[in-house]
C-alpha cells in the first residue's frame, strides 16, 4: 500500500463530503465524508450502475446530509460503512478506502500502481 495526501482534517466540515482526484486524475475518483468527527473514504463508484455518485462537485450526500446518495438513481448508503440501505443495490456496498489521520493531515492508503511494460 502507498499513502497519498488527501487534505487537512478541517478541510472537510462535519456532515459534509468532498471529492478528490487521486493519482493525477481530473475527476473525483474518491470521496471522503465526515460523520461524528470521523472521516470515511470511498471509491466514487456506484455498485449498481458503475457511475460516479455525485451530481455536482462535492455533492455526495442527501438533502439532510445524513446519507450518501447516488445522483443517478437515488440509492442511499450509510456514511460509516458504505452499505446501501435503499435503492436498487440494497445490500451492496461502496468500496472503502483506508484513511490515516496524522498531524500532517489525512492520507488515503491505496494499492501500488502496476508497472507498465517497457
Amino acid at each position: 500500500m502507498r499513502r497519498q495526501f488527501l487534505c487537512n482534517y478541517d478541510d472537510i466540515e462535519e456532515g459534509k463530503a468532498r471529492g478528490f482526484a487521486l493519482d493525477g486524475g481530473e475527476e473525483a475518483s474518491h470521496f471522503a465524508v465526515k460523520k461524528d468527527g470521523e472521516i470515511y473514504a470511498y471509491r466514487n463508484f456506484c455498485p449498481h450502475l458503475g457511475v460516479n455518485l455525485e451530481w455536482l462537485p462535492d455533492q455526495f450526500l442527501d438533502a439532510d446530509g445524513e446519507l450518501i446518495q447516488c445522483a443517478t438513481h437515488g440509492a442511499l448508503f450509510l456514511p460509516t460503512s458504505g452499505e446501501c440501505v435503499a435503492g436498487p443495490c440494497t445490500g451492496a456496498s461502496l468500496t472503502p478506502v483506508p484513511v490515516e489521520h496524522t498531524a500532517e493531515g489525512l492520507f488515503v492508503l491505496l494499492p501500488f500502481k502496476e508497472q507498465q511494460p517497457a
